[in-house]
């Protein structure tokens, strides 16, 4: 089935009300909590949204711009999302929060008609506009479990985790490139129950090794918001166990992961 842009974003309006309704809720004092994510704040988690929704929307539709602003972080070390961050720390919430409004609609707003396989450039791998914006996907999902988790809310899960998954699966590659590991040539099956019951599946069905539980425990696992310890997904064979002390959906350098709970 070929990818439709126009629902890819409507999955990306519907978890960004989703997390927007969270935060249009917290004082300003709630916006400084410190998140899971260590040194980061509810604002940090909202301000890293904002600005990579700029920066992906100016990858699709002005590459050149793109290219030179990459190359003068790079030329600065790379792009560190923490001094990213800390350029923004003087937003009040209200500001923060009309900064994610505004930079999410234009980006949705700029993805809607384009075609989904048009390459665009990241700062890791290029990709289809499709997966640039799957991405936006995940990234609003992961950082917004962080703000989720700081504040004790639990979100139902929905459909929309299998972005997450699916984008997951597709960067076990990059996993071992960002940690300066040779991936094996052993593949791995990935099976998981979606929130509705139904079956995930990615991978060879005959391979040997395999990760299997819900996309939920995957999606906490591929986006390194849980330790693998606090999950109950079912990992069998070497492959697949150290992919999962490594994998990241994310583009950038290794993640650190989460200590157990």
């Amino acid at each position: 089935m070929p990818v439709s842009m126009a629902a890819l974003c409507d999955d990306l309006a519907a978890e960004s009300a989703e997390l927007r309704a969270v935060l249009a809720g917290l004082s300003e004092e709630q916006w400084r909590l410190p998140t899971p994510a260590v040194g980061w704040t509810i604002a940090d988690q909202v301000s890293h949204l904002a600005y990579f929704d700029d920066v992906t929307l100016r990858s699709a539709t002005d590459p050149e711009a793109f290219a030179a602003e990459k190359a003068e972080m790079d030329a600065d070390g790379g792009v560190d999302p923490d001094t990213v961050c800390a350029r923004f720390r003087d937003l009040s919430g209200a500001e923060m929060l009309a900064w994610f409004d505004d930079a999410r609609a234009r980006l949705v707003a700029g993805f809607r008609g384009l075609d989904p396989s048009l390459r665009v450039p990241w700062f890791g791998p290029a990709m289809s506009a499709a997966s640039s914006l799957t991405a936006r996907i995940m990234e609003t999902w992961a950082h917004g479990q962080d703000v989720y988790d700081t504040v004790g809310v639990v979100p139902e899960p929905s459909p929309r985790l299998r972005h997450v998954a699916h984008i997951g699966v597709g960067a076990r590659a990059y996993s071992y490139l960002a940690n300066g590991r040779e991936m094996p040539s052993v593949p791995v099956r990935v099976e998981l129950v979606a929130p509705d019951g139904s079956s995930w599946a990615w991978g060879p069905e005959d391979a040997a090794d395999r990760i299997s539980g819900s996309a939920l425990d995957f999606a906490l696992l591929i986006t390194q918001r849980r330790h693998r310890d606090d999950l109950a997904l079912t990992v069998v064979g070497d492959a697949a166990r150290e992919w999962t002390e490594i994998g990241q959906a994310f583009a950038g350098t290794a993640g650190t992961g989460r200590k157990p709970l």
